[in-house]
């Protein structure tokens, strides 16, 4: 799983498993997920990201790359966190749903 947290306005790649310390080869899984973005095999985080903001705007909680699917979590407003589902290589919305 690659987890993208939005600290600030710049992100940043960060990758763990739950509840364990970080994985030491997150540079190479990193440079991957770059090469795919480059290789165009996925489409852009930002395309995803701009489009789910779109959609629900709010503050980017956090962002996940897992099984060719981008993860994106939004708190709305209201105090409601929105995930939505893209997927990686077509960019195209799969699931909208409330995260509990």
């Amino acid at each position: 799983m690659i987890t993208v947290l939005a600290a600030t306005p710049l992100l940043f790649l960060a990758l763990a498993s739950p509840g364990t310390q970080q994985d030491p080869t997150s540079a190479s899984q990193q440079s991957e997920v770059r090469e795919a973005v480059s290789e165009r095999r996925y489409v852009p985080l930002e395309q995803v990201m701009a489009d789910a903001m779109r959609r629900y705007p709010g503050k980017l909680v956090e962002v996940e790359l897992e099984d060719d699917e981008y993860e994106i979590e939004i708190l709305g407003p209201d105090g409601v966190v929105m995930e939505l589902e893209y997927d990686a290589v077509t960019g195209r919305l799969l699931k909208i749903e409330v995260d509990d």
